[in-house]
């Protein structure tokens, strides 16, 4: 029989596997004659514009599998980087610092999701007196983000008494976050204007960024606000009552 009406058969019976589903074993097409190769490109070529639906089933596939993948990755870089996640030294605890779940947010105090996701946090903070809050500076909107982080740093490390204050006044007042408005807040909550200056140039204030850095990275963080809390990983303002779900989901996993 000639081997194009074979192989067509075939092709129409083993082609969305092999597009759907990993080889096992690798295959050669230098295993044929070069005009065979050249039958065979056509074959799957028309293949392909007869039932185009194979290629949007291959992509939706390696799409769920790209994401599978960035998920076990995620939970791997949670197991594997506890100690910077929840207890960095360079970092900001609110709510009870002894709180039995913590929940960890990455913001940037230009991102405007991050202003309207401040109130969730409030909210968790005020209803639930065991949970910890910790805030990673994770300026990634511009310079003004990046030098209003490093001032919110320096006030945590030379005023924390006063660093909730300071972050509720710059991140929701009005205007463009940055070195000037930081300073500006800070010293009228009667910070040392001299002292905050020399702080925020410290490699401390530098470390701190670069560290949050890392662990988005890490987390495959592209944007704020985004969420740690237990091995579970959210992304965006998703409001108070998932994060809630969060929350007791840890809770009953402890118990």
């Amino acid at each position: 029989m000639p081997f194009k009406p074979i192989f067509s058969r075939l092709a129409r019976i083993v082609m969305p596997a092999v597009l759907l589903v990993p080889l096992a074993v690798p295959v050669s097409a230098q295993s044929f004659p070069e005009a065979q190769q050249d039958e065979i490109r056509s074959i799957v070529r028309d293949y392909l514009l007869e039932n185009p639906e194979i290629i949007a089933e291959a992509l939706n596939l390696l799409e769920s599998r790209q994401k599978q993948m960035a998920e076990a990755a995620r939970t791997e870089a949670v197991a594997n980087m506890q100690a910077q996640i929840f207890d960095s030294p360079n970092q900001i605890v609110l709510g009870n610092p002894d709180g039995d779940v913590t929940m960890v947010e990455f913001f940037d105090y230009n991102c405007g999701f991050c202003k309207r996701a401040h109130m969730d946090m409030m909210a968790l903070v005020e209803a639930d007196p065991n949970l910890r809050f910790v805030l990673k500076e994770f300026p990634v909107l511009g310079e003004g983000s990046v030098e209003a982080a490093r001032v919110s740093i320096a006030v945590n490390e030379l005023a924390p008494e006063k660093f909730e204050e300071f972050h509720l006044q710059l991140l929701l007042g009005p205007g463009q976050a940055n070195a000037a408005k930081a300073m500006r807040i800070a010293t009228s909550l009667g910070i040392d204007g001299a002292a905050l200056e020399a702080a925020t140039g410290t490699d401390r204030a530098a470390q701190t960024i670069q560290e949050v850095y890392m662990l988005a990275d890490a987390l495959g963080l592209t944007g704020t606000p985004s969420y740690v809390v237990g091995d579970q990983v959210l992304f965006g303002a998703v409001g108070e009552e998932q994060l809630r779900d969060s929350i007791k989901k840890v809770r009953d996993q402890k118990s």
